[in-house]
């Protein structure tokens, strides 16, 4: 009787997420940390504007290569940690569902960059003194 060697079924490997469009190399991430269990940062303000581009959560988490999953509990946290919902959703149905961004949502959005923005330039100089001194790679 011949014994053949049990292997074990390869693991597709997942292509790692990439963005689609890369940020600058030297320029800040800026995370606001906002009381208890919200940090405001560049993911999720990325995906709030994805939402209004898109017109639903799915199609936004596909155009940033996240889960539908990932995308809906992030939207859920940011809708409980604000005192009103930034994203509204609509249920599927004959036409199917969606999500828009409220008009209290693109106010975050517009705060957050403001402040992303001024914090680029106020440290434009200093950002420019750390490039310069890095390697030359």
């Amino acid at each position: 009787m011949r014994v053949e060697p049990v292997r074990a079924k390869a693991k597709r490997v997942k292509p790692a997420r990439q963005r689609k469009t890369p940020p600058e190399r030297s320029a800040p991430r800026l995370r606001i940390v906002m009381g208890e269990g919200l940090i405001l940062g560049p993911g999720k303000v990325d995906l709030i504007e994805a939402i209004e581009r898109k017109g639903s959560i799915s199609a936004a988490s596909r155009e940033m290569g996240m889960s539908y999953r990932r995308a809906w509990l992030l939207v859920d946290n940011l809708n409980h940690c604000f005192r009103e919902p930034l994203v509204a959703a609509q249920v599927g149905g004959v036409k199917g569902g969606g999500a828009s961004l409220t008009a209290f949502g693109r106010g975050v959005v517009e705060h957050y960059r403001a402040i992303e923005e001024a914090a680029a330039v106020a440290g434009a100089d200093h950002v420019g003194a750390l490039t310069a001194s890095l390697a030359e790679s």
